[in-house]
């Protein structure tokens, strides 16, 4: 159920408000109004305080990747050929690492039971554009051709993000398919994706005030990434706007309502199915960006991580929920 928040006007879960309200008492500032340093001090507490729970898995191993690390979550006691989940962790390309989603990567793992492999790319301002992507197509290279360094006899991959780590994925994803020796990619998660960075949708306008991540955020956080002068509309930074190709792996595309990134997401939706791919699409009114980093304290949360791995269960292993 959803009640009307007077702060903002718009619908907010019962389920959610706890957190908001949390959000509000401590000053209900958005990212973008601290420094960068704070920001992601400020993110890492708040992923802390929550996120999931750490699952308990058979193994966890950091591995550096040339100039950024990866993190392989294996549930499994026995090895033997496998899919991947390959998970780019969302913060605008500013803030987020390996341990703000480490709860998260966790019990995809233990859900699916397939390793999970998190990237901590290169963050902005100190690595700006193109940093984040190369090193999300040098983490993708790396998990198919280091099987002597990570030990995964790795058959095919899942790419999966939030915000900016599902532009990331997004992106890989169209690289990937227009590939002349494509990798083989048995789905895309696209939680909450940040895909056009022309900030041209409507629910930039509606989204304004009352929640962490509001437009002004989203445009700071572009501001970060971005050298000035940048073309925005280039498909490796807004895949929303590139030609899509066919042949793209099913896509598993969730939005939230206040959130000044719904729109796009729709809209990214819409274009995938268009293009010919097989689309599941999830939109959750009442929630805000940030969902599933808050799963441990939102009921939808957890319950949208266990629908997540359903999805991979279902195209990366043939397995059903049973």
């Amino acid at each position: 159920m959803t009640s009307q928040d007077l702060f903002s006007g718009r619908p907010v879960a019962e389920d959610a408000a706890a957190v908001l309200e949390g959000f509000r008492a401590s000053g209900g500032r958005s990212f973008h109004t601290y420094p960068v340093d704070e920001v992601r001090d400020l993110y890492e507490r708040g992923c802390a305080a929550n996120g999931l729970d750490g699952d308990s898995l058979s193994a966890v191993s950091d591995f550096g990747v040339q100039d950024f690390g990866v993190r392989v979550y294996e549930p499994r006691p026995v090895g033997g050929p496998t899919a991947v989940v390959l998970f780019f962790h969302g913060g605008g390309w500013v803030m987020g690492s390996l341990s703000t989603h480490d709860g998260l990567c966790r019990r995809l793992a233990a859900l699916t039971g397939l390793p999970v492999v998190a990237v901590d790319y290169r963050l902005a301002p100190e690595h700006q554009y193109p940093a984040a992507i190369e090193d999300s197509r040098d983490a993708l290279n790396w998990l198919f051709t280091a099987g002597p360094v990570h030990g995964l006899d790795v058959i095919t991959a899942v790419l999966a993000g939030d915000s900016a780590g599902g532009q990331l994925a997004a992106v890989l994803a169209i690289e990937n398919a227009k590939s002349a020796h494509p990798r083989p990619i048995a789905a895309q998660v696209l939680i909450y994706p940040m895909v056009d960075l022309t900030m041209s949708a409507p629910s930039y306008t509606r989204v304004t005030e009352g929640f962490p991540l509001v437009a002004d955020t989203i445009a700071w956080f572009a501001d970060q990434y971005l050298p000035e002068g940048t073309d925005r509309a280039r498909p490796d930074i807004s895949p929303a706007l590139a030609e899509l190709p066919s042949g793209l792996p099913p896509a598993y595309v969730i939005t939230v309502d206040n959130d000044p990134l719904v729109d796009e997401g729709a809209d990214y939706a819409a274009a995938l199915a268009q293009a010919g791919t097989e689309v599941l699409y999830q939109h959750l009114p009442g929630y805000a960006h940030g969902l599933l980093t808050s799963a441990g304290r939102i009921q939808r949360g957890e319950q949208t991580v266990d629908d997540i791995a359903g999805f991979i269960r279902n195209h990366a292993t043939g397995l059903g929920r049973g």
